[in-house]
């Protein structure tokens, strides 16, 4: 989109014939207006934003990978390169994968084009916008005025490499340089690489903290992070089991507004509204569609592209009004499943144990979504004056403003002392969120918003999970009881043996061994 400029008088005559304002309106591009409010993206300072950047190509690069079904193999690499300012450096970001590759004549948009991208269909993805990437190598150029360079391949006879920058103001590629070069290996997978100003030392505490999670949410990937000191972070995958990739759906009746009507019924192919109803909307067959149709008073063969823009409002309110339609069904989402989920708390945090649980399906707002949550007790988890809460969102971690997110409502809400729990202890909570559409509150995806359906299903599995650990807290505790009740007939028998026998003016001590064993014995059968 170019930039252009419409400029008209909207100036007014005061007293004494004074101007007294002049407005000028002015139209900008995408690109140009990230460029200027770079912060809503989450590239606020220094430090955040070289935490969004890798986390915006890692989540690329996973995206790439799972939709292969193949385990993400993911190499990151900080370089230094030099001073900025007495508080920032330059440093050079390098982020390789193993996933589909890019199409070369996709490759210059894809990186160098805002809002341009794959991330715009019904199902469930990391992204939501198709801008992070784009927004990270923006801010490498804005910051440094070098040009990123990204190679690319789908496993074909060729690689492809460009090196390329944004024209901001049309929000478009600008092409430095092209290079195809022969794949004797089969490469397939995409590398980017730019350099961009940041503040690595105070960034590194989330940085390390974020592969950490990831790995976590995502016990099939190797991932390998070297900081600019050249200090090696592996993180290594426990299973090769993924996760069903989501299909694309088709838009929930209930989730639907004026202006998708109009534009399904631009491009449908159907000329009455029967067709229309069950080949436009999900879970709408050909009974459901006749009974709405006669809930709303339309007729079954009338055409949609007849209907005036006052009948497609009234479409819209009946829509959300009847009741008979299907919820939307899981195939869109692709949760990470009780198994996995448990793997990856495992493998991260040891703990001494864990109980995972994923809900059925729910939706809010025609959107479908599915909760899964977890509580780890004990090992290696740090005692805090607070529970560890871990956030994530279509397996993405929540690393900021946590007070605001519904998670940490409903956690902060719970009677935790019903369930033999309390925050002083070494436990850490974990929720994960998976939608076709997650409640953001910003469009840098750092905490979600309160939604009655999301908190409802939130607090239903925390629920669940805490009377998992309410029984294994009882049971812990009558464990001990009998530990300290077998230590005080350990303690005392031998000396009541010994005093009975004097007593007795026996020479030989009675068998104490066999009370002790019975002691055991009962105390298991209890426990």
């Amino acid at each position: 989109m170019s930039r252009a400029y419409r400029k008209f008088d909207s100036r007014t005559k005061g007293v004494g014939g004074d101007w007294l304002a002049q407005t000028t309106f002015e139209e900008i591009s995408a690109a140009d207006f990230f460029y200027r409010n770079r912060d809503i993206a989450g590239f606020t300072n220094p430090s955040r934003a070289i935490f969004a950047a890798i986390r915006e190509l890692v989540e690329n690069s996973l995206d790439a990978a799972e939709s292969l079904k193949i385990p993400p193999d993911i190499y990151v690499r900080l370089s230094y390169e030099g001073e900025a300012s007495s508080e920032t450096q330059i440093y050079k970001l390098r982020v390789e994968d193993n996933g589909i590759g890019i199409q070369p004549r996709h490759i210059p948009s894809a990186f160098g084009q805002v809002l341009f991208g794959s991330k715009y269909k019904r199902k469930q993805q990391r992204g939501t916008f198709g801008l992070g990437g784009k927004m990270a190598i923006l801010y490498g150029q804005i910051t440094t005025h070098q040009p990123a360079t990204v190679t690319s391949s789908t496993g074909t006879a060729k690689i492809y490499s460009y090196r390329l920058m944004i024209d901001i103001q049309k929000n478009r590629p600008l092409i430095v340089d092209r290079k195809v070069l022969i794949n004797k290996e089969q490469w397939r997978g995409t590398l980017v690489e730019f350099t961009l100003e940041g503040d690595y030392l105070r960034a590194m505490p989330k940085i390390l903290d974020y592969f950490k999670q990831t790995a976590m949410v995502n016990p099939y990937a190797n991932l390998t992070f070297v900081d600019p000191k050249g200090r090696l972070y592996r993180f290594t995958r426990v299973t090769k089991e993924m996760p069903t990739p989501p299909k694309e759906t088709l838009p929930h009746p209930y989730g639907v507004d004026v202006e998708l009507l109009q534009r399904l019924i631009q491009v449908t192919p159907y000329n009455n509204m029967l067709e229309f109803l069950r080949n436009h909307f999900h879970r709408v067959g050909e009974i459901t569609a006749s009974k709405f149709l006669e809930f709303s008073s339309l007729s079954p063969s009338k055409n949609p592209k007849r209907l005036s823009h006052e009948e497609i409002v009234r479409l819209m309110h009946m829509l959300k009004k009847f009741k008979d339609f299907l919820p939307p069904d899981a195939s869109c989402l692709s949760p990470l499943g009780e198994e996995l989920l448990k793997a990856g708390i495992v493998k991260e945090l040891k703990p001494e144990f864990v109980v995972v649980h994923q809900r059925k399906p729910a939706t809010y707002a025609g959107h479908p979504f599915i909760v899964e949550a977890g509580i780890a007790y004990g090992g290696e988890i740090p005692k805090r004056d607070s529970f560890l809460i871990y956030r994530f969102a279509n397996r993405i971690p929540l690393l900021y403003d946590e007070a605001s997110d519904v998670s940490v409502k409903v956690i902060t809400a719970m009677n935790w002392r019903r369930y033999r729990v309390s925050p002083d202890m070494p436990i850490a909570i974990l929720v994960h969120i998976c939608s076709t559409k997650v409640p953001y509150k910003t469009v840098g995806k750092e905490f979600i918003a309160d939604r009655l359906e999301v908190r409802r299903e939130i607090a239903n599995a925390l629920r669940e999970v805490a009377r998992r650990i309410q029984h294994f807290m009882s049971k812990r505790e009558h464990v001990d009881r009998e530990r300290k009740r077998l230590g005080v007939f350990s303690k005392y028998l031998p000396k009541i043996a010994q005093f009975s026998m004097q007593l007795a003016g026996k020479k030989k001590l009675p068998d104490i061994e066999k009370l002790l064993v019975s002691v055991k014995k009962y105390g298991a059968e209890e426990t």
